[in-house]
């Protein structure tokens, strides 16, 4: 999920200026508020493909994953989160600081028909300010209420009282273990060895939603290959760093055809991105040339369609094998 801090505090005065000027043009308050709430939604969209995809992508592959989580595609928020949380529960309505900020489509919380910034009073019977410490930064109540939603999940199910009293019950399916989050102030995409984060002003937020997920699967695929981890273990010399790429690059198409998507997407991906970015995905030195990344991928999707064609599956386990270093889940 985004840990995105909405503008300075003295934005929650704008709810309480006037719509227009005494001229009937809007104020300068108002002109703000506006521009707040517009990418406010921008954000909102932005969560949501990406949130979509990264759960095609971690639930396609989740019987071929050397490393599983329970994850049910309800993604939550607080407003004291953000950097003018009086603002945000007055934008949003909120009748709790916890609140739904997406629901993924196709997961287990998609049953649930919650809508969006329903309120979240109470997880397992513990109510949001029981997830609350003095001196807590904003994003620290939220961290542990994810932690003991993973902590539910593991146990099997999540009860969740909302605000207007209903309480409903989350299953959660087995995926990758992984998250993805959409992240301010960044034009590229990159992974940790446990989250894949999307910056904001990522170019790919513009191309169709194959070729998006195509650039989220190289980067999925650094994180289950565990290149990050390894890297950081045997030093991040070029060569090396240069390897992972390369298999990274080939291993795009088995994790797009597991998801769903046309695996030949990878390749048209490469080609719409390879000519106008240097950077990034195509770092100078540590990647090869796009035209060789189109050809490496090429020779993958024979691969992909024959392991398709023989088990139904576009099983990778035995040509893509994550590196043995140490790993530690989140």
């Amino acid at each position: 999920m985004s840990r995105w801090r909405a503008a300075p505090a003295a934005l929650a005065a704008l709810l309480l200026a006037s719509p227009s000027s005494a001229t009937g043009k809007p104020d300068e308050a108002q002109a703000r508020y506006d521009a707040f709430r517009a990418d406010f939604a921008l954000l909102a969209e932005q969560d949501l493909r990406t949130q979509s995809v990264g759960w095609q992508l971690l639930s396609g592959n989740a019987q071929l994953c050397p490393d599983k989580a329970a994850a049910s595609g309800l993604l939550l928020q607080d407003a004291r989160a953000y950097g003018s949380p009086e603002l945000v529960r007055r934008m949003l309505g909120l009748r709790s600081d916890i609140f739904v900020q997406l629901v993924v489509p196709q997961s287990p919380a998609s049953a649930l028909a919650l809508p969006r910034h329903a309120g979240i009073a109470a997880i397992d019977g513990v109510d949001e300010a029981g997830f609350l410490s003095p001196g807590d930064e904003g994003w620290e109540r939220l961290d542990r209420i994810e932690r003991a939603l993973a902590q539910s999940y593991t146990d099997g199910t999540a009860e969740l009282t909302l605000a207007d009293g209903r309480t409903v019950s989350l299953r959660p399916d087995i995926v990758c273990y992984g998250r993805f989050e959409v992240v301010s102030g960044r034009d590229d995409a990159g992974a940790d060895g446990a989250v894949v984060r999307v910056g904001r002003d990522f170019p790919g937020f513009g191309y169709p939603e194959e070729e998006f997920a195509a650039a989220l699967a190289h980067e999925l695929a650094h994180n289950i290959l565990r290149h990050p981890q390894w890297l950081a273990a045997n030093g991040r010399k070029r060569r090396d760093v240069r390897e992972t790429e390369r298999e990274a690059d080939r291993m795009m198409p088995w994790l797009l055809a597991n998801a769903g998507y046309d695996p030949a997407t990878a390749v048209r991906f490469m080609r719409r991105w390879g000519p106008k970015h240097n950077g990034g995905l195509l770092r100078k030195r540590t990647h090869d040339g796009w035209d060789e990344r189109v050809e490496l991928i090429e020779a993958e999707l024979p691969l992909v369609t024959d392991a398709q064609a023989a088990t139904g599956t576009a099983d990778w386990t035995m040509r893509f094998n994550p590196r043995e270093v140490g790993y530690l889940p989140f």
